[in-house]
């Protein structure tokens, strides 16, 4: 037996190939804790706090948080109707993003609703702005950059589609576009998340068949996108990093032309998502919306015919265990931030365990040091520092000196002591 059908037949043959993306014995334990950590977001419900991807996640997983969803659901719609549908257009900023927006209508298809009559066609029809907007900033020569990003343009796509709504085109062309010449990029290197939305998006597509005069692209462009996730794997398994797996593994489970090399890269990926999962190393919100899913073998591109009526075990809160008073531990870290003059470099004391927003309030608190943030699903986004503001195709990069960029956010991420921090404003 030669070496591929060894593979094969330690795999089961090509009926397990099918499904070897697929992740299907995880503690039911760690599964709950998982979800019970997006419980706490879904009592945060201001406009900007409000993250449709929560309630897609749940929906999408094993698990179900009961009159909470609902209720969440209802503060969904009153917010996003009422701040796109109202007639009043002044106030543009307070209509939700087009990457919002798509979130949105996933969220409504995630509970087996088709947008649909005056208020749905909308909904719809501000999306589709949304797309034509971004197309004519890539501009008909694609010379130009979406306003947003193209992961948000990936998922304005996916978003249609699962509600049966056709896009143009042309608005799938800019897209097949960027896939066939490596234009997904940031900071000059592949992004697996946003490679992995595109692909989703194409998924869809081509299961739906929206698009004839452009299938044999959309086939092509999935195979190609498939084959730059798998090249992006890491030693360790992950697909880029830790933090785009899961949306990586969304794709490749809804592949429909599984094959060996990819079995073997899920494998791989398997082990190492299942031994992050055991040392909690997901606490983002919206990344936890992403990895539900994949742990009950579902992608975004399942939300075509979502199961509504598949039983979820009742999230309850997380009990917390009582913990000895002691005197906290305090570490120091240094920030250092190089792009404005002069340079700015200071040590701050916190408890150990804070995170760097907390470092950065402490900065703040003491010292001639300022920033500023923005709300974002993922959590506040560092836009501005000692007054300098990240401009259009700008960004306020994190990194542990010397020069290693953090993958997760001020929120998030949780310095040891001795680090140094470094803010550094790029162009990408």
């Amino acid at each position: 037996m030669g070496g591929l059908g060894a593979l094969l037949f330690l795999l089961g043959g090509l009926g397990a190939l099918a499904h070897i993306c697929d992740i299907t014995e995880v503690d039911s334990t760690l599964v709950e804790r998982l979800g019970q950590r997006l419980l706490p977001w879904m009592d945060r419900l201001s406009p900007e706090q409000l993250n449709p991807s929560i309630y897609v996640g749940l929906r999408l997983s094993s698990l179900q948080a009961g009159a909470k969803e609902a209720h969440y659901l209802h503060s969904l719609k009153l917010s996003y109707q009422q701040s796109l549908l109202s007639n009043d257009n002044s106030d543009s900023e307070a209509k939700p993003s087009m990457g919002r927006l798509a979130l949105y209508l996933l969220a409504l298809r995630a509970n087996c609703e088709v947008v649909g009559g005056r208020k749905g066609d909308r909904l719809v029809s501000q999306l589709k702005r949304f797309l034509e907007d971004e197309k004519r900033a890539i501009g008909h020569n694609h010379k130009g950059h979406p306003h947003t990003s193209y992961y948000q343009y990936g998922l304005g796509i996916l978003a249609l589609c699962v509600h049966q709504k056709r896009v143009h085109d042309s608005v799938v062309g800019k897209l097949l576009y960027a896939v066939e010449h490596e234009q997904l990029l940031q900071q000059g290197h592949l992004s697996v998340d946003t490679v992995a939305m595109a692909g989703l998006a194409f998924s869809c597509l081509e299961l739906s068949n929206f698009n004839p005069n452009q299938r044999n692209r959309i086939t092509q462009a999935l195979r190609r996108v498939r084959e730059e996730i798998l090249k992006a794997q890491t030693p360790e398994g992950h697909f880029g990093n830790v933090y785009s797996t899961p949306l990586a593994l969304q794709l490749l489970m809804a592949s429909l032309r599984p094959t060996v090399e990819m079995g073997t890269a899920c494998l791989k990926a398997k082990a190492s998502l299942l031994a992050s999962l055991q040392h909690k190393a997901f606490q983002n919100p919206l990344v936890i919306s992403q990895l539900l899913p994949i742990l009950n073998q579902k992608s975004y591109v399942d939300l075509i015919s979502p199961d509504c009526q598949a039983p979820r075990a009742l999230l309850e809160p997380a009990t917390e265990t009582p913990s000895q008073t002691q005197v906290p531990e305090f570490i120091h870290v240094t920030l250092k931030v190089s792009s404005i003059s002069p340079s700015y470099r200071h040590s701050v004391s916190v408890p150990a365990g804070s995170s760097l927003e907390d470092v950065l309030k402490k900065a703040q608190e003491n010292g001639r040091f300022r920033y500023g943030t923005q709300a974002s699903l993922s959590g506040p986004y560092l836009t501005s520092v000692m007054g300098k503001t990240a401009e259009a195709r700008e960004f306020w990069q994190l990194l542990r000196a010397p020069d290693t960029p953090l993958l997760q956010g001020i929120a998030d991420y949780r310095p040891r002591d001795g680090e140094t921090i470094e803010l550094r404003l790029v162009g990408w």
